[in-house]
């Protein structure tokens, strides 16, 4: 029991061992995080040093209590830009900025409220229903809306606040004779120069981000600063997380509420997509239930640490594993190290061209859209087509709450859709006197007096209507008098479906010779036999295996067989 609240019981005497390994981890990971920290705080409308505390308080939480020996939170991408698009609907960050921060803390506390009664309801496995060109789709969408919301750091143009991607292009495309040349080459320089290191500077690859900014900036100074119009993001608190106290006014909870929970399920599915990604590799297995609870108490605890919502990042986590991290230790020295970095070198950030920045995010940008995954679904399924589109450019024209949603009723609908039209198989008897699909086998033989059908799917509400109407025309269209039901193919059976069948095998054995299933597992048996169905069709009309049924089921015809498939037949 003491284990599973406190979790790191379990791995704390291992980093006894491997505190070395997790210690170069995490100096690793301090210096990937200072660059996302600051962009993405930007992507989130806040200012730079909230990305900082999000990054120090939210993966030591979620190391402690989580499940992932491997898994690093903090700021993510897709998770500012819900953040921005929930906040801003609200108050304008550039008009008012402590009600921008003020609000941000309160959708944190809801966020990780959420998660957590979700980890307390051992709900774990729902983001397995979430289907993955859902987050596809959404993500690309995310990485789009943000490279072109940078277009104004790029460009330095005053784009209008809260401008779709229509308005900031035909903003752009009318002040295009604004551009300030200077921030301009900034921000092209930067980006290029974090291209050139990652793809042709291969031991410096992976500090590309802060190598490019730290160049970038030096550019923007020969180019003459804040002289030529270049701002930088301004001065930088030298300070810990202060603690405050999210104003958690019922006003504020009833418009954040909605906006929360996207958050809290965007924020479970990346952290445990990204968990059992590593730990694919690791061999560890992950317990979704635990992340719950770990990301919600991350965001929960955060929340009172002027922090913003966070969640399991692939970029970090997947460098803190290739690091050679052990344990959790890692993340929690890879924020003890932050700390000493804002107390020390703070007032350099200050420095930072905003055009830098955007250079960085247009590349972040970018990174989101995930080509490889995108043209596999394009080639292999246009109903996941169709869910990846619906998510992408509701992504990228309505709310991100919607998107996100719509994109999950999609793929349910889809899924519904599949399972609600079982493959119904007629099986007939080949020259090796097997039983296979008729359409293997034309020449296959069907008895005259009996049909056999294969049902392959689960009977439920949902596929009753198909099922239904095949009996149906099977009943009109012939002078079959039994019907067989091969079940091994049932996986279960509902209430609704149980009823219908029970209607069915009794119409059948009033007008016609009856209906029979063979096979049909335990599991499927359990509706039937607790609602009393079985009493109610008979328990003769169950058997365990089709050649049983068969002889039995000729025992009960009283005409000849026309077609004799079967040693029975004669």
């Amino acid at each position: 029991m003491l284990q599973k609240i406190f979790p790191f019981i379990n791995w704390l005497p291992l980093a006894k061992k491997s505190w070395k390994d997790d210690l170069i981890a995490g100096i690793t990971g301090t210096i990937i995080v200072i660059p996302q920290a600051v962009a993405f705080a930007m992507i989130a409308g806040l200012p730079p040093i909230y990305g900082f505390y999000t990054a120090m308080i939210t993966p030591i939480i979620a190391a402690l209590f989580g499940s992932s020996y491997h898994l690093i939170s903090g700021p993510t991408t897709a998770i500012s830009i819900v953040v921005y698009s929930t906040l801003v609907k609200f108050v304008n960050p550039e008009t008012d900025i402590e009600a921008f921060i003020s609000l941000a803390l309160v959708l944190t506390f809801l966020t990780g409220l959420f998660q957590f009664a979700m980890g307390l309801a051992r709900m774990g496995k729902l983001v397995n229903f979430v289907s993955h060109s859902v987050i596809i789709g959404f993500t690309a969408g995310a990485g789009i809306l943000i490279a072109f919301k940078q277009l104004k750091h790029v460009f330095g143009i005053k784009v209008p606040q809260g401008s779709t991607i229509v308005e900031i292009v035909i903003y752009i495309g009318k002040h295009i004779s604004e551009t300030n040349w200077y921030v301009f080459l900034v921000a092209i320089g930067t980006l290029a120069i974090a291209l050139i290191i990652k793809f042709l500077i291969k031991p410096l690859s992976r500090y590309y981000m802060l190598i490019a900014m730290i160049l970038g900036s030096v550019l923007a100074i020969v180019l003459g600063g804040d002289t030529n119009g270049i701002q930088t993001i301004g001065k930088i608190p030298s300070t810990l997380p202060p603690f405050r106290m999210p104003d958690l006014s019922y006003e504020n909870i009833n418009k954040l509420s909605s906006g929360a929970m996207v958050l809290a399920l965007l924020g479970l599915i990346e952290a445990v997509a990204i968990a059992r990604a590593i730990g694919l590799h690791t061999h560890q297995k992950i317990d979704g239930n635990q992340e719950f609870i770990g990301q919600g108490l991350s965001n929960l605890i955060a929340s009172f640490f002027s922090s913003y919502a966070g969640s399991g990042s692939f970029t970090r986590s997947g460098v803190n594993h290739q690091a050679g991290a052990k344990t959790p230790m890692s993340a929690i020295f890879a924020s003890l190290f932050l700390m000493v970095v804002l107390l020390l070198f703070a007032k350099y950030a200050s420095f930072l061209p905003k055009a830098v920045m955007g250079g960085i995010i247009l590349l972040v940008g970018y990174n989101l859209i995930d080509f490889h995954h995108i043209k596999q679904v394009f080639k292999s399924s246009g109903r996941e087509l169709i869910v990846l589109g619906i998510t992408l450019f509701g992504t990228l024209f309505f709310d991100l709450e919607f998107a996100l949603l719509a994109g999950i009723f999609a793929s349910f609908f889809f899924y519904l859709e599949r399972t609600s039209k079982p493959n119904i198989a007629v099986l007939a008897v080949n020259k090796q006197k097997r039983l296979i699909n008729r359409i293997r086998d034309n020449k296959a033989l069907e008895c005259s007096n009996m049909k056999i059908v294969r049902i392959d799917g689960s009977l439920y509400f949902g596929s009753i209507e198909k099922i239904s109407d095949y009996l149906s025309n099977v009943y009109e269209e012939n002078n079959i008098q039994h019907v067989l039901i091969a079940g091994d193919g049932i996986n279960f059976i509902d209430l609704a479906a149980a009823e219908w069948l029970s209607n069915e095998i009794l119409k059948w054995q009033k007008n016609r010779g009856g209906i029979y299933i063979a096979g049909l597992k335990i599991i499927s048996q359990d509706v039937l036999k607790k609602g009393g169905f079985i009493k109610k069709m008979g328990q003769e009309i169950f058997f365990k295996d089709k050649k049983t049924a068969i002889a039995e089921i000729h025992k009960k015809i009283d005409q000849p067989c026309k077609v004799k498939a079967f040693e029975e037949c004669n």
